[in-house]
């Protein structure tokens, strides 16, 4: 499908996010259909969502919004997500609440912070890996290494195996499956499990392999798919990254601001979240009647909450198109809301800080070609960025 028109109906075409032209169909529904229906076609039936006021009622009832039936579209022939009722992101509570509380003291403030003489690490090996290169691809080369050197540290994966896991996973992320489809990835983690039953060690896996939720271990499947569900969450991670360093290379006066005045790091790290909103879209299960704003939604009926369109919400934001790192208040959702909040808001924060501190005061960074999309409705940012990066 090739888009031509800028109707609602164009969501649901990965050509118009690829084309960056999904935010002048939100615009224009916020003011003229916020909640709008698509009829069931290649997806099945669902209303769109766009005013931040709207998306966070949404996420701040899981009662009345659920997650287990699945929170991305897919196609109608593929059924409901196999992982309802069994991941962190496919359950609502109390059964959401007790998988969060298995793995949470890895993503609290002192264990990020624990973390971080590993993500300066990570950086500067990142960032002189790149400068030999001479040109390379920020996307893969910067952002996509850094991220998955912490995430797979966390999740218990040796350093001698990251650069296996790094190739897995960019594997499914370029094909556009579920990592769950890789076999060699898939293969690793079954041993890897299996290596934590016999021989637990302080990371996530271990977490999940000796945890119980009312006295009951978690079964093989969903350790499997909490793997899958937390190393999926990179590529929202390295589009952050990715995507903020495309908005400095793109507002070159709010980068030499940055550089002059490190204390306007953590507004950057905020007004990247915002901008990037590198998850596009979150969807949910009406568990029975309600209304959101004058529109009735019936029991069943599937909610699709757009979050890039709520962090440009003219109600909400003053000058929304326009990238300000000192912007304050910045209320963003980036990371979601209500139950289910980022678990890794901490850690991707950690880790924006980190990265663009060390570019600001050790490197150059020039642009050295054009920047491709990725052509996805479930994620948002640049699917290749060629630069040069030149340490000082």
């Amino acid at each position: 499908m090739t888009v031509s028109v800028l109707t609602p109906e164009a969501l649901t075409d990965p050509d118009l996010h690829a084309a960056g032209e999904a935010h002048d169909v939100w615009r224009w529904m916020r003011v003229n259909a916020p909640v709008y229906r698509h009829e069931a076609a290649e997806l099945p039936a669902f209303w769109s969502v766009t005013r931040y006021e709207d998306i966070r009622a949404v996420y701040r009832d899981p009662q009345v919004f659920s997650s287990r039936r699945g929170v991305l579209l897919r196609p109608s022939e593929f059924g409901e997500d196999p992982g309802g009722g069994m991941t962190l992101a496919l359950t609502d509570p109390p059964r959401h609440k007790q998988l969060r509380g298995l793995v949470a003291d890895w993503f609290t403030a002192r264990s990020v912070r624990s973390l971080e003489v590993l993500m300066e690490r990570a950086v500067h090996a990142t960032l002189a890996h790149a400068a030999e290169l001479g040109e390379c691809d920020f996307v893969q080369d910067v952002a996509g290494r850094f991220s998955m050197a912490v995430i797979g540290h966390v999740i218990g994966v040796p350093e001698a195996d990251h650069d296996a896991l790094f190739r897995w996973t960019n594997e499914a992320f370029e094909a556009h499956v579920s990592l769950a489809a890789h076999q060699e990835l898939m293969r690793y983690f079954i041993d890897l499990m299996d290596a934590r039953i016999a021989e637990p060690t302080d990371d996530l896996v271990s977490m999940l392999v000796c945890g119980e939720i009312d006295g009951e271990p978690l079964t093989d499947e969903e350790i499997l798919l909490n793997c899958e569900n937390l190393l999926g969450a990179t590529e929202n991670g390295r589009l952050a990254l990715a995507g903020g360093m495309q908005a400095f290379l793109e507002n070159p006066g709010e980068w030499e601001q940055l550089r002059a005045d490190r204390r306007t790091l953590p507004g950057a790290v905020e007004e990247i979240l915002r901008w990037t909103s590198s998850a596009v879209h979150s969807m949910r299960t009406a568990t029975r009647p309600t209304r959101i704003g004058d529109t009735e939604i019936e029991a069943g009926d599937r909610v699709v909450v757009w979050v890039p369109s709520a962090n440009r919400d003219e109600d909400v934001f003053v000058d929304p198109y326009s990238f300000d790192i000192t912007r304050s208040p910045n209320r963003h959702i980036a990371l979601g809301g209500g139950e289910h909040f980022c678990l890794g808001g901490g850690m991707a924060r950690a880790e924006l800080r980190i990265l663009f501190d060390a570019l600001a005061t050790h490197a150059r960074v020039e642009q050295t070609g054009p920047a491709d999309r990725v052509r996805s409705l479930a994620v948002s940012g640049p699917e290749q960025l060629p630069v040069r990066i030149t340490l000082r």
